[in-house]
């Protein structure tokens, strides 16, 4: 996972372990929700706040000793 603004299916595979697939499905799931509250929303991709925000309490860059 890379320190981009924007979170990849890439990313959400290595992430959480699942298929691209479904790393797809879950983007666009959170894409529906941001653009049903009026955000504008690229396809394949979401905007590493929301990620941390809606992601069982996720946040980029901890580390855990």
């Amino acid at each position: 996972m890379n320190n981009n603004y924007m979170v990849t299916a890439q990313d959400v595979v290595d992430m959480l372990g699942v298929s691209k697939g479904h790393a797809y499905k879950i983007i666009r799931q959170l894409n529906k929700e941001l653009e049903d509250s009026g955000y504008i929303v690229v396809s394949g991709k979401i905007p590493r706040a929301y990620w941390d925000k809606k992601f069982y309490g996720h946040q980029s860059g901890v580390t855990t000793a």
